[in-house]
């Protein structure tokens, strides 16, 4: 798949032991590290989808620590030269990962797991309550062409 200009995703290492395991999601040394702002959690039931939004100032760095879900990205920018593309992730507890979602491109998951799916999100800004950085569509407009139905071909 050929990523959307300036998406990066990178697989994370699980190191386990006896005891459990160990996981590290983001670093400051990282290359896909730029500024950290704070880190949050948001989750979806089985099934449901969270979709569409975007942000003007801040990327977001995303990692599914619990459950699974189909991650989907669309380049709406007006002079990306990727625009129009349309990038899908399946992420979580089958495929510990991080992927970086920069500033203008629109994003929403599905929870694809049978049970709730928790992503951790690691935003290059603070969420600002007076002004949130955040441009909303419905999850299923005709503005984005992407179908969230389950695909069994």
């Amino acid at each position: 798949m050929e990523l959307i200009k300036g998406v990066i995703f990178k697989k994370l290492r699980v190191i386990p032991d006896e005891r459990g395991r160990l996981m590290e999601i983001l670093r400051a040394d990282d290359d896909i590290f730029e500024k950290f702002g704070q880190v949050y959690l948001t989750t979806a039931y089985p099934g449901i989808v969270k979709a569409w939004h975007y942000h003007k100032l801040q990327d977001d760095h995303f990692a599914v620590v619990s459950g699974m879900m189909k991650v989907v990205l669309y380049d709406w920018r007006k002079d990306s030269p990727t625009k129009g593309r349309i990038n899908e992730f399946f992420m979580g507890e089958h495929n510990p990962s991080i992927l970086k979602i920069p500033k203008g491109v629109m994003h929403g998951f599905k929870c694809i797991s049978d049970k709730e799916a928790i992503v951790i999100n690691i935003p290059t800004e603070v969420y600002n309550y007076q002004s949130p950085d955040e441009y909303r569509k419905p999850a299923h407009t005709d503005e984005i062409p992407y179908d969230w139905g389950r695909k069994d071909s």
